[in-house]
């Protein structure tokens, strides 16, 4: 795509913004921006421009700086047709949030000493493209997956010649 720089942000929709916000403020370091308050509409607007139910009601949005990296910005939604479970990873559409950590053994003891859950320990990728790094997936309050990942020396594909 002509003018391509980076990725900017990533929406996630939660249920409930207050907490989402809070654990991602105060668990993971996220920086809060600026908060956007109800947004209601009795037309076709919420379905034209935002591919959701025509009387879905955006309770709130929160837009956070996640350190120097993408941001993140949470949205309440309340809709009729409204889905309360996540999607796992073998759904389309499934997704996960990975965060970059200098130390990914402090960081997942860091997540553990809050209450996180961890999935499993942490790994490391030996052989192939990911040789390097170090990732462990967790599940937020409302079961987000999220992953923790790390690759000090890089990775295999970005320090092997081409």
């Amino acid at each position: 795509m002509p003018g391509l720089r980076r990725l900017d942000h990533v929406g996630v929709t939660v249920p409930d913004l207050a907490q989402a916000t809070a654990f991602f403020c105060d668990v993971l370091g996220c920086e809060p921006l600026y908060a956007l308050g109800e947004l209601r509409r009795d037309d076709q607007w919420m379905t034209e421009h935002l591919n959701v139910h025509p009387r879905a009601v955006l309770r709130g949005l929160n837009f956070l700086r996640c350190a120097d990296g993408a941001h993140i910005e949470l949205f309440e939604y309340q809709a009729p047709d409204q889905r309360p479970v996540p999607p796992r990873n073998t759904d389309i559409g499934g997704h996960h949030l990975a965060f970059y950590v200098d130390d990914i053994d402090a960081a997942a003891a860091h997540l553990q000493a809050h209450g996180v859950r961890l999935l499993g320990g942490v790994k490391a990728s030996a052989n192939g493209p990911s040789a390097g790094q170090r990732w462990v997936y967790f599940l937020t309050p409302w079961d987000l997956q999220c992953e923790l990942v790390s690759y000090p020396h890089g990775k295999a594909h970005e320090t092997s010649a081409s």
